[in-house]
């Protein structure tokens, strides 16, 4: 009898969740370019997972690590196990890529390849290879006597190979896609639309780039090469964390490889020569694969000017309270405001900051950064606070993950402008979503404040599913300046009766309410858990939870990414439900309810139940403490709860079965009715 197990390994589960994502792409009720669009998200996703998580599981091997959570076997042996997976994944993903170009066609769309481009096209490319194309192209030629170039991260290349020419031995070179031009050329003609794939313009004029040499026959291979993307930051406290973070930024484009993907096409001594040179290893992923790769391009596909190609657009709604008021301040001052997007507008929160620049009652705003666009409109705001003479502090986390650079841009420009800077607490992320407006009236401060689930970030703004609580109650905001000055002095840790603040007092609260769960179902009392995250993956929080579901507590629990519960386990009773939503909008709220024997807790939060967001980083969870909000967070549950469209069921074999509508039932597709029922709030 196999053994179940108690918790499901985080990178297995991970690329569960990725075939989720992949799944999407095959599915019909998607419109066709989204579905090709789903196909450039999971192979986005994919490369982050090897340059994060599988560059991780290189060095438990280099280290001879032996135990791993939720798996049972060495690091080499779930090496291999993720390979397979990935292997498997990439077949659906193939045929699923092939399909979508049959259903191109069927509209009159036709991929073309150096081969296949019509003599009209060609006219037409060769206008846009010699005036924009040509000189982006920067041949390196490969041999013995050169030093190899160092190949950058993320970017594609193409290996060439020219024969023949009383050559014994072909000539070698590289060419990077340029990745400032159009991945996708397209062309209107009578007969139709047509695609043509930058790289194969590039072979189209093979002949042309290499023209000084003799050779009979040009051939180019494409190959993506990935490195792992950890930062090693140090300990010396006589370097500021600024230059810690430039001089990581630079190491990591050095940074060991973990994955090599190539033209299977290739010819064997060609890729010997690079896997020779770009220090390849047993552990390293080299995986043979299409003509394509990066293809997280994709993402970009053209819709053709076809509307029924693409989503129909939901535009972000305004919040009822917000529609036709004069104050934004004002209002919140009255009460609190829970803002949901991408259903609501992010120019909400804008808003708020820019009334705060202007208003003369304002005296300071204090905010925490670790996301933002890079044309950001929360920065502009602010910059124009300064401008009108607030004071301004921004906490400004350097080490989120690929935004180093852009964070260290705009903490440069914001103290340039006169910003008071602050750079975290050393040793811990900052991953908080707060803003804080203190306003004077008359003798009185007044503390308005924001606690989110997401970034503060425009673009994202518009596809992850995030709340923003603004609120004047002295509970919360007198707490949130406690957590601004901890930021500010790094020594004021405070006591927090309402927040939950990572790392002093999240799990300690999060175990106390299940705690309280548990007790209230073993009294025979109304005990329930209502849980949504990104990821559940904290092994002490699971086993909590696993304690409450054996006593009869009822949990239900919405989960996007990792999750390494097992709701299967026979002690549970199935008492445990888990799901996962994959739609159109990335689900990255985090909320939780308590049902607290019949007088519900509700909580909104930044940290998802990861033991770094639960005790390596600065995170915030606060209470909803209004009634009517209480009232749309479950609502908002339910509605999700009863997607039968995009729902899948989360169990032990991680098979992402679809949660099937009963029969006759309705329809359900959580998103859109999250869409209809702010819509009616409106009205």
């Amino acid at each position: 009898m196999q053994k179940i197990a108690r918790l499901i390994n985080r990178e297995l589960n991970w690329l569960s969740f990725n075939e989720r994502v992949l799944q999407e792409s095959l599915d019909r009720k998607n419109p066709l370019v989204e579905r090709l669009r789903f196909l450039g998200i999971y192979s986005n996703n994919m490369d982050e997972f090897f340059r994060v998580r599988v560059a991780n599981i290189n060095r438990m091997i280099s280290m001879r690590k032996s135990f791993l959570e939720g798996f049972d076997g060495t690091p080499k042996q779930l090496m291999s196990q993720i390979q397979d997976t990935v292997r498997k994944q990439r077949k659906i993903y193939d045929l699923s890529y092939q399909r979508l170009l049959k259903n191109l066609e069927a509209h009159r769309i036709y991929h073309l390849n150096e081969h296949t481009v019509t003599p009209s096209i060609k006219a037409k490319l060769e206008t846009y290879y010699h005036n924009d194309l040509k000189q982006d192209i920067v041949p390196i030629l490969l041999d013995k006597k050169r030093k190899f170039p160092r190949l950058q991260d993320k970017e594609i290349y193409l290996a060439v190979t020219l024969v023949g020419a009383k050559k014994d031995k072909p000539l070698y070179a590289l060419i990077q896609i340029p990745s400032s031009h159009n991945r996708f050329i397209t062309f209107k003609e009578p007969e139709g639309s047509f695609v043509i794939i930058l790289d194969d313009v590039i072979r189209l004029y093979l002949k042309q780039i290499f023209t000084i040499f003799e050779f009979d026959e040009a051939h180019a291979f494409t190959f993506k090469f990935t490195r792992d993307a950890e930062l090693n930051i140090d300990d010396d406290f006589s370097v500021s964390i600024y230059d810690k973070m430039e001089e990581g930024i630079k190491q990591r484009k050095k940074g060991e490889p973990v994955r090599f993907v190539y033209d299977a096409e290739m010819d064997k001594e060609l890729l010997n020569y690079l896997l020779k040179a770009l220090g390849t290893s047993e552990y390293d992923h080299i995986a043979p694969s299409g003509r394509y790769h990066n293809f997280k391009d994709l993402m970009r596909f053209p819709d053709f000017g076809n509307g029924a190609f693409v989503f129909k657009p939901r535009p972000p709604l305004n919040h009822p309270l917000l529609t036709e008021e004069r104050s934004l301040l004002k209002t919140i001052l009255k009460q609190d405001v829970l803002l949901h997007y991408p259903y609501q507008k992010f120019d909400h929160l804008v808003d708020f900051l820019r009334e705060a620049a202007i208003d003369p009652k304002v005296k300071e705003i204090k905010i925490n950064i670790y996301r933002v666009a890079k044309r950001s409109q929360v920065i502009n705001a602010l910059i124009n606070a300064i401008k009108n003479g607030k004071e301004v502090t921004v906490v400004v986390e350097l080490q989120a993950r690929f935004d180093e650079e852009n964070n260290m841009y705009w903490s440069n420009l914001l103290r340039e402008h006169g910003a008071r800077i602050i750079f975290g607490v050393p040793g811990l992320k900052v991953h908080s979503k707060m803003i804080q407006v203190t306003r004077v009236s008359g003798k009185k401060e007044q503390l308005l404040t924001h606690v989110g689930t997401g970034n503060f970030h425009g673009g994202t703004a518009k596809v992850y599913t995030d709340f923003s609580l603004f609120t004047s109650n002295p509970e919360i905001t007198r707490e949130v300046k406690k957590v601004f000055n901890l930021l500010e002095n790094n020594i004021e840790r405070g006591i927090y009766r309402q927040l939950f603040v990572s790392p002093f007092n999240t799990r300690r609260r999060f175990q106390q309410l299940i705690n309280q769960e548990i007790k209230n179902a073993k009294a025979g009392k109304n005990a329930e858990i209502r849980i949504v995250l990104n990821n559940l993956v904290d092994s002490k929080l699971i086993n909590k939870l696993y304690a409450a579901g054996k006593v009869g507590v009822k949990i239900r629990i919405i989960v996007r990414g990792i999750c390494c519960i097992n709701p299967e386990l026979p002690e549970l009773k199935g008492n445990v439900l888990v799901k996962s939503i994959i739609g159109r909008h990335l689900e990255h709220t985090r909320y939780f309810i308590f049902e607290n024997d019949n007088n519900p807790l509700y909580f909104i939060s930044s940290a998802d139940w990861m033991t770094r967001n639960l005790d390596k980083r600065i995170e915030v969870t606060a209470p909803i403490l209004q009634d009517n909000i209480k009232e749309q967070l479950r609502e908002v549950f339910e509605i999700q709860w009863s997607d039968n469209v995009k729902a899948r069921w989360i169990d032990e074999k991680q098979n992402n079965r679809f949660v099937k509508p009963e029969i006759d039932g309705e329809l359900i597709e959580s998103q859109a009715a999250l869409y209809a029922y702010y819509e009616s709030k409106l009205q």
